[in-house]
């Protein structure tokens, strides 16, 4: 039975599918039925809504989460789900919840809220413009992540690249004489990883080592200082790992510096115009180019690095170099060597190790013209598919209105 925490729930009061969890002890009083409402009562997302559905399953609810249940033969309760995605619920919600450490919002303070009610017709009439407008909203997305996914296979393929199938075998052999280095460990010589030594070994373009393509390196660091660091967003970017991605730096979720802790205590890690930002432990092996008038830094569990112009009269573009390390390939080499025991880490001699393809730049700016074409599809139908849910609760509050 699983275990729903308010983590589990995304802005939009759907249930998210990663990061699954289930409790030691079941309680049943806790169990949830169909269209139970759930608010988040406290921390950041307080009042945040979700709405349980016959597809999610038996669940129960973590203890920071209020649940309602509603009299059906007078409210429809997905009409109170979706009343809780207008701009005057949210502005309930920054009104009424209590500022501090810990912003709380109390089970009578939710019941107090009051919500127009219109005739059953019309709470029917405006579930049926949201569903609809969020399952618009949810083809769009599906089609900007076939996009992305598609990219790994392009990549591959411009470089003339099939990669086999995983093997997962948990029992195999490996003589002494087929070790390297003082690796003795046998996740390094998973048969997965010795498949890609195959592809590196046959590629019909030149292969480099990183390090011989880098200029610069320097990782990250978090400022041991008494004072808090942190500042608003008019600060300065202080990346994290889940900043960094396959796609491109995003800031939706990022933390930010001022800009005396910037300029004295870490001009090493202060990124500029197309370094490469590495993650190095955690989600490691996540690729992203700085662009063009970005200021930003980085905290340990990423480096940063910048790339020579060229190497043996072979140009390099830094947006491709991205797009090698983030493809399926990319990533098994570098999560091939991972050390560490509790805290598996790339450190920088495993990072400069790593073997990357090198095609002629026409290719290489082939690729990325692709990808960058590619990421302004996605970035279109996630903005119609913003804009759908938009136009939606705007025709809702004009019902309401009426």
């Amino acid at each position: 039975m699983r275990y729903i925490r308010i983590t589990d729930i995304d802005d939009h009061g759907n249930l998210r599918g990663d990061d699954w969890k289930t409790a030691k002890r079941i309680d049943k009083k806790y169990a949830l039925a169909r269209n139970d409402l759930l608010f988040a009562r406290s921390g950041a997302t307080a009042g945040k809504a979700f709405i349980h559905k016959r597809e999610d399953g038996e669940a129960i609810f973590a203890g920071y989460l209020i649940r309602f249940r509603f009299d059906e033969t007078r409210v429809n309760p997905f009409f109170v789900f979706y009343y809780t995605l207008l701009s005057r619920y949210r502005l309930w919600v920054q009104i009424i919840q209590r500022p501090s450490g810990q912003p709380n919002i109390n089970s009578r303070e939710f019941k107090a809220f009051e919500i127009p009610l219109p005739p059953p017709s019309i709470q029917n009439h405006i579930v049926t413009i949201m569903k609809f407008a969020y399952a618009q909203k949810k083809q769009k997305e599906q089609e900007a992540e076939a996009l992305l996914d598609s990219i790994d296979d392009y990549v591959l393929t411009a470089l003339g690249i099939e990669m086999p199938e995983a093997d997962e075998r948990k029992c195999f052999v490996i003589n002494a004489n087929e070790t390297v280095g003082r690796r003795v460990d046998s996740f390094y010589y998973q048969s997965k990883f010795r498949s890609v030594d195959q592809i590196m070994e046959n590629v019909q373009f030149d292969v480099f080592n990183l390090g011989a393509l880098i200029n610069e390196i320097s990782s990250g660091a978090t400022p041991k200082v008494d004072e808090n660091y942190y500042t608003d967003s008019s600060g300065i970017p202080f990346l994290r790992v889940q900043n960094v991605t396959n796609y491109g730096i995003d800031l939706s979720d990022a933390k930010f510096i001022t800009r005396e802790v910037h300029n004295g205590m870490l001009k090493r890690s202060q990124l500029k115009k197309d370094d490469l930002v590495f993650t190095i432990t955690g989600r490691i092996g996540s690729v992203a180019v700085v662009p063009d008038n970005f200021e930003g830094n980085i905290n340990q569990h990423s480096a940063r690095f910048h790339l020579k112009n060229q190497i043996t009269n072979i140009t390099i573009n830094p947006y491709y170099v991205a797009a090698f390390l983030n493809s399926q390939l990319g990533k098994s080499l570098a999560i091939r060597e991972v050390t560490g025991g509790t805290r598996p880490a790339l450190d920088y001699k495993a990072l400069k190790s790593l073997k990357i393809i090198l095609p002629p730049i026409e290719l290489q700016n082939e690729i990325v013209t692709e990808i960058k074409n590619c990421f302004t599809k996605v970035s279109e139908l996630r903005r119609e598919a913003d804009a759908v849910v938009e136009q939606a609760k705007e025709r809702v509050e004009r019902i309401l209105l009426r």
